[in-house]
């Protein structure tokens, strides 16, 4: 069994930055992904970026390319994002997730593609 926990969520100002972390317990060595998804009141949960923790690569959702970044510590199986010129529309609650099989890049946003969750770490960003 995974555990993940998020943390570093808060209030920010349009245009400002933030950066959330999720740390991984347990059986990490099974895992091949992490990432993050976020979810809104009364939407759907979405796919915001993952990271391979064998290969490192990278994907993200279009609507945070160039804005966002997500990287890793293996040694601390943590993973972060880093949120920059953030906006109104990324308000939500943020959802670490971690996978137990290979990255597909074609299903990498799908929620079916991961195994473990956090609770999940509120971002609001003030207009």
């Amino acid at each position: 069994q995974v555990e993940l926990v998020e943390s570093g969520g808060g209030l920010v100002q349009t245009g400002g930055s933030l950066r959330v972390s999720c740390t991984a317990s347990g059986r990490t060595f099974s895992l091949y992904g992490m990432g993050w998804f976020r979810q809104s009141p009364g939407k759907k949960r979405e796919f915001v970026a993952t990271i391979s923790t064998t290969a490192g690569a990278t994907y993200y959702a279009d609507s945070v390319k160039g804005r966002f970044t997500i990287s890793r510590d293996g040694a601390k199986n943590t993973v972060y994002l880093q949120m920059n010129n953030l906006k109104a529309q990324d308000t939500g609650l943020y959802f670490c997730a971690a996978a137990r099989r290979a990255i597909n890049s074609l299903a990498v946003s799908t929620t079916e593609h991961y195994d473990y969750w956090g609770r999940g770490t509120q971002v609001t960003v003030s207009s």
